[in-house]
């Protein structure tokens, strides 16, 4: 049988990443699995509300990546997965999990994908999307403030002190590691025909 073909797509908060991956797997439907970064947030059931809407969650530790690292390898065994699921209004992973299938193909997007060594080395093909800071923020405002609940100074202050310290720190430093850099995701048609026809021909093998 084939390798499973595990592409990863990073790039900072608001840059178009998380539209290319998921066009990208309504392309191509269940022969791609799609694994978020997002989604495997570390639990803080412990902390109350009011700390929990504190927490750092722009910074590695934050995340459990041993936890997405086990289930990427899992995938690519042939092995299907509880992944978690986040819920973001209250800073906390949900008790139910998404049942994902093995596939073919397996899309992993996120902010911090390509700061780990590990989870890096499980990837065939490492994919930076790369927007302009400005571009960026106005994309998180709108999406915070209408889809997640956020007032605008609350995301304005989470942009100054944890989100852009963090870009600076790490994310933007991950970009050395990428195989192809893109302009603007999911709003560059050429790029997204290109990463289609790098799958298709995977799939025809």
């Amino acid at each position: 049988m084939k390798e499973r073909l595990v592409i990863g797509i990073a790039g900072g908060s608001g840059s178009g990443k998380t539209t290319l991956a998921d066009n990208i797997a309504a392309y191509f439907g269940p022969q791609v699995a799609l694994l978020r970064h997002d989604s495997y947030y570390k639990p803080m059931t412990d902390l109350p509300l009011t700390e929990r809407a504190t927490v750092n969650y722009d910074h590695p530790d934050a995340f459990d990546t041993d936890l997405l690292i086990s289930h990427l390898e899992s995938l690519k065994k042939g092995e299907a997965i509880e992944a978690p699921i986040y819920q973001y209004h209250v800073h906390d992973r949900s008790k139910e999990t998404r049942h994902v299938e093995p596939a073919e193909v397996i899309l992993l997007e996120g902010i911090l994908v390509f700061e780990n060594a590990h989870l890096r080395s499980l990837m065939d093909l490492k994919i930076y999307v790369d927007t302009d800071p400005d571009v960026r923020i106005v994309r998180r405002i709108l999406r915070d403030v209408s889809e997640r609940g956020r007032t605008l100074q609350s995301v304005a202050e989470q942009y100054l002190t944890t989100v852009k310290p963090m870009h600076d720190a790490f994310i933007e430093p991950s970009k050395k590691y990428a195989d192809v850099i893109i302009p603007e995701g999911g709003q560059n048609p050429a790029a997204y025909g290109m990463i289609i026809q790098k799958i298709a021909a995977h799939l025809a093998l």
